[in-house]
């Protein structure tokens, strides 16, 4: 079937339209499609259908605004709330940062004191009434956020007490830093060697910068000699223990390494044999010749006849005899008078140094078994007594020489032999007494001769 067919057969079957007729002068009718007559569509086009209109949008009616349960509300509340905060927070924490980094008002480098048992309150009170810092509660703050955050643990966890050097223009930081830190100006105190237990407690007793009080005193030869640091108000007890700790790890190192030949069987004989050359001797080139005169005489079983035995059994710590030794103190019986007793006195007479301890457990190796003055500060050495007397006499003879000139300058004769013996006196080993020793086939010895108080 032919196009014009299909459509004249659509057409047969479509109502006839009537026909509109304008009316005078109104509008003109509007136009409708036509159905029944000629279409100026294609067939093709008429087959397909035409889409219906679509529906009008369906209007909805407003909704009431649902009511926000307790629940949501405290937490829409408690988020609001703690945003604000941690803005609040974030702008605070800047600001501070930015006071903490500021230089101080601080116009000069200065010592500032932190008293033991001060709080963090007190501390920056003070500090800013001295102008090391321009607003103490700064101090505060940054001491507070420091101990939350973590950043004081440990030792960390308080200010030291102590004395603190402040740089010029040091700001909040730096400044708590440094007494957290502990960085404190550290003080001195300075211990010779030879003496006593109880002169060295008097010495602390005596050192305005430490307190407290000293329990007892420590055993003769129980202290290390030495330079100790310390800060402002620490107790005299602390630094005293702090010695014998010293000590301990001192000798016990150094017995290790000592000569296995040694005629001292215990560090404890050790100490006393080493108080003895600590007494002797200040030269330090000489420490290892003199140790070895005492360590042959001990191999030989000759008494050490050491003067500073002799003052020590008569003063015991006191230290010092005050006066020349006489006959009588050489034939005094006491336990630690070396012209009378064999071998080793009970205990050492004073607290020797590092350096006698060594040359103690390290001598030189000699066949010497005598020593005197030889008017330079030093000492003869020989090895029989024959020139041990000869030595003698010499060194009596610079003594006579030494008075003379004294007169001839107008001043007091004073002999060296009979000078006050102080703490470090040295003496001669002057033969043995007793029958067994090896050189009694020689001519009697002379009386010890008496060296020059040290002062």
């Amino acid at each position: 079937m032919t196009d014009s067919k299909l459509v004249q057969g659509l057409g047969a079957v479509s109502p006839q339209l009537p026909a509109q007729t304008r009316p005078a002068g109104g509008p003109p009718p509007p136009v409708l499609p036509r159905v029944g007559g000629p279409s100026t569509h294609s067939p093709s086009e008429l087959l397909v259908p035409t889409r219906p209109p679509q529906p009008p949008r369906r209007i909805r009616p407003a909704r009431e605004p649902r009511r926000m349960s307790g629940l949501f509300r405290f937490v829409d509340g408690t988020l609001s709330f703690v945003f604000v905060a941690l803005v609040v927070l974030v702008i605070v924490a800047v600001a501070l940062r930015i006071g903490f980094d500021q230089p101080g008002p601080l116009g000069h480098a200065t010592v500032v004191t932190v008293p033991k048992g001060g709080n963090i309150h007190e501390i920056a009170e003070r500090l800013e009434k001295d102008g090391v810092i321009s607003d103490r509660r700064l101090l505060v703050a940054h001491y507070i956020a420091s101990k939350l955050y973590g950043g004081l643990s440990g030792d960390k966890s308080g200010i030291k007490a102590g004395d603190y050097e402040i740089r010029k223009n040091a700001s909040v930081r730096q400044v708590l830093d440094t007494l957290v830190e502990g960085r404190s100006i550290l003080l001195k105190v300075t211990i010779p060697e030879g003496l006593t237990s109880q002169q060295i407690v008097e010495r602390l007793k005596a050192e305005p910068l430490l307190t407290g009080d000293i329990a007892q005193v420590p055993p003769e030869g129980a202290l290390l000699p030495d330079t100790y640091k310390f800060s402002r108000g620490m107790s005299r007890q602390e630094l005293l223990d702090r010695m014998q700790g010293e000590h301990q790890k001192l000798v016990a190192s150094l017995w290790e390494r000592r000569q296995k030949d040694l005629p001292i069987k215990t560090p404890e004989q050790a100490l006393v044999l080493a108080s003895i050359v600590e007494k002797e001797t200040g030269r330090s080139d000489e420490r290892e010749r003199v140790a070895a005169v005492f360590v042959n005489r001990l191999r030989a079983k000759m008494r050490l006849q050491s003067d500073p035995t002799i003052i020590y059994g008569l003063v015991a710590g006191q230290g010092s005899l005050g006066r020349p030794i006489t006959r009588a103190d050489i034939d005094s019986k006491t336990p630690y008078n070396t012209y009378q007793i064999d071998g080793l006195p009970p205990g050492p007479i004073c607290n020797p140094g590092r350096a006698s301890i060594e040359a103690t457990l390290n001598p030189s190796s000699t066949a010497d078994l005598y020593f005197v003055a030889d008017g330079t500060g030093g000492h003869v050495f020989t090895t029989n007594l024959r020139e041990h007397n000869a030595a003698v006499q010499n060194w009596r003879r610079i003594e006579k020489e030494a008075r003379a000139k004294q007169q001839q300058q107008g001043q007091p004769a004073t002999p060296v032999a009979v000078t006050p013996v102080p703490v470090q006196t040295q003496t001669v080993p002057v033969p043995p007494a007793e029958p067994a020793a090896p050189v009694a086939a020689e001519p009697p010895a002379t009386p010890p001769a008496k060296k020059k108080a040290k002062p």
